[in-house]
């Protein structure tokens, strides 16, 4: 009996232990995210104001929005209206976020969520996706923010979305044949990287706007911090 006392008594020392390091550890994680967060990489200055993009947000998530055409870029000839549900080709505006796969194909809502794909997404241990959505129109509101920016910024932004997809030997992006879709205009196509705690889908949006010379935290997990930044007029 003292025996088994004793044994249960390591056990629940053990578990006591484990569930400190790990409160305490999230707990660092958060600090650590807010303040990082709060520190503002500048963008580069300038006067010229050729392009509008958006970031938007579903309370969780942030994508970048380009108009689907421009002189920098045709984004349908890269991922087409042909690979989305309803085929609309009159649709303007290009929503691009990249994120777990998992995520992305396997939990429709929070209580789809299954412990196999929270572990591998927190983790890093599986592949990632980029989520593709045609808009007919964007409406700054608290979800939606519009930034205008020079040619010269859009171009970076674009080499930087363009090199995070995967391509095939002939250079295509990889569409995910799926019948996954959020609704008749998205797409899903594989992406490079992996998704962890430290390289959130927001992280990746903010990396996108850090590389196209734009205002983005040091470093972020939550969409909150980049609309920090850039708060309604």
């Amino acid at each position: 009996m003292k025996q088994k006392k004793s044994v249960l008594k390591r056990i629940g020392k053990w578990l006591l232990l484990f569930i400190l390091f790990f409160t305490g550890g999230i707990a660092l994680y958060l600090a650590i995210e807010a303040i990082l967060s709060r520190i503002t990489v500048d963008g580069v200055a300038t006067k010229e104001k050729d392009i509008s993009i958006y970031i938007v947000n579903n309370g969780a998530h942030t994508d970048i929005v380009m108009p689907v055409k421009s002189g920098v870029i045709d984004w349908s000839a890269w991922v087409p209206y042909e690979q989305t549900a309803g085929k609309d080709t009159t649709k303007s505006f290009v929503a691009m976020g990249w994120g777990d796969k998992g995520f992305y194909l396997e939990t429709e809502t929070w209580a789809d969520l299954k412990p196999s794909v929270a572990i591998n997404a927190a983790f890093g241990l599986s592949t990632t996706a980029i989520h593709v959505t045609y808009y007919a129109a964007m409406k700054e509101g608290e979800r939606c923010r519009k930034i205008d920016i020079s040619r010269a910024q859009y171009e970076n932004l674009v080499r930087f979305i363009q090199n995070s997809f995967q391509t095939d030997a002939a250079g295509k992006y990889i569409y995910v044949d799926t019948d996954k879709q959020y609704g008749p205009n998205d797409a899903f196509y594989d992406a490079k990287g992996s998704y962890s705690m430290l390289y959130t889908c927001n992280t990746w949006a903010n990396n996108a706007l850090k590389a196209a010379g734009l205002k983005a935290c040091k470093w972020t997990a939550f969409y909150y911090g980049i609309f920090k930044k850039y708060p309604l007029q």
